[in-house]
């Protein structure tokens, strides 16, 4: 952080509101992360928040991304889905795995809400682009559960919220934490929720951006690694999640979202999106099966590429052809590593920018204890 009042924090220590991320810790990463070090450094995307922090009891949101802004919402992207295991939902992926394609919005939000994100994004659309609501829409959006610390049974994330979300999208750096979809999750039994990471990539003469953002809500706190070290036994004091939550350690879920101007093919997409589970190991979590880990890649290159457009509809353009501009599967790997290293980070961001949050029936979640971890990395010689 600049430390002068009235300036803006680095964006790569901290958030808008000044709260810390992980580089701020002294935590090293590799690759080159983007200016804000977030989804939004690939060209286009858009990310809002609608966060509902409400009495005793309510502690959950919706997150909205727009991967080619709110103005494209009717020009699909190459897709690819990855389930790591599939105790949670995602709309939209029966579409995604027919057509390698997806449109519009994207929404994240809890496990009970699902189905009012995905009405909220028809919603939305129907409301700001009429021509693509009436054509056909099958939204995507995900969830994660937040009965821990949130009235998930109150309905209190209506389509007016999922709208408010969407409508507040806009580019740049992103609040992390307990907002959005994110706010009343947990992980590794500390405060979970919203984070996200960017990676330059070069590829011959041109740079591409890989952003991976993801709604956090998982991992047991024994399983806790930082950059290599096993820091989860030595903190597992002040759990309280440990004996009030019915479930074993380590349920939850993650939805993870990757978003790259790099152009691909479908199926280099689910490669990608197959490579956040590696992102996710480095934190330590070993998959439970009780999480939901969904993942979701797409490709904002090759503009109109899958858009028939309106002459040619239902086969009135019989005989077009279309291409596709791709990177060849040989030159895939940097692109591997940037979701790994970008996954890894948004998790630790996740961690870093919360505080305690106490919610539904008194259930409290602490906080990271950023002391002691400083401490503990550099007793270790990870941090000077």
């Amino acid at each position: 952080m600049s430390g002068v009042p009235g300036t803006q924090p680095d964006p790569q220590l901290a958030t808008p509101s000044g709260k810390q991320r992980a580089r701020a810790l002294g935590i090293p990463f590799a690759g080159r992360p983007g200016p804000w070090n977030a989804i939004t450094d690939v060209p286009g995307a858009e990310v809002g928040y609608a966060t509902l922090i409400e009495g005793d009891g309510v502690r959950t949101g919706v997150t909205a991304v727009h991967p080619r802004g709110r103005a494209s919402p009717g020009d699909p992207c190459a897709a690819g889905y990855h389930s790591q295991n599939g105790n949670g939902e995602m709309t939209g992926v029966s579409w995604i795995n027919e057509s390698g394609t997806m449109s519009g919005p994207i929404c994240v939000t809890n496990t009970h809400a699902v189905g009012v994100a995905h009405a909220a994004i028809v919603r939305w659309t129907a409301l700001h682009h009429p021509a693509v609501a009436e054509a056909w829409l099958l939204p995507v959006a995900g969830e994660t559960w937040d009965g821990y610390l949130n009235d998930i049974n109150g309905g209190h994330v209506t389509e007016a919220v999922g709208v408010r979300a969407l409508e507040s999208a806009q580019a740049g750096p992103l609040e992390e934490g307990s907002v959005g979809g994110g706010t009343g999750m947990n992980c590794y039994e500390y405060k979970g929720g919203s984070g996200t990471a960017s990676r330059l990539v070069n590829h011959g003469d041109a740079t591409y951006t890989v952003g991976v953002f993801l709604q956090a809500n998982f991992g047991a706190r024994a399983e806790l690694t930082i950059v290599g070290v096993p820091l989860g036994e030595a903190l597992a004091d002040d759990n309280p999640m440990a004996e009030a939550f019915s479930a074993p350690p380590g349920a939850g879920s993650c939805i993870a979202l990757v978003v790259t101007d790099a152009p691909l093919l479908p199926d280099q997409c689910r490669a990608l999106a197959r490579r956040v589970t590696l992102g996710l190991a480095r934190t330590g979590t070993t998959g439970s099966h009780f999480s939901g880990d969904l993942f979701m890649a797409l490709s904002t290159a090759n503009p109109g590429a899958f858009t028939p457009g309106a002459n040619t509809l239902f086969g009135a353009g019989e005989g077009r052809l279309d291409a596709l501009s791709f990177i060849p599967w040989g030159f895939l790997d940097p692109l591997y590593a940037a979701v790994v290293q970008a996954t890894e980070e948004a998790v630790l961001n996740v961690l870093v920018a919360n505080e305690e949050m106490v919610g539904f029936r008194g259930h409290r979640t602490p906080a990271l204890p950023r002391d002691r971890v400083v401490e503990m990395l550099r007793s270790r010689g990870v941090i000077a």
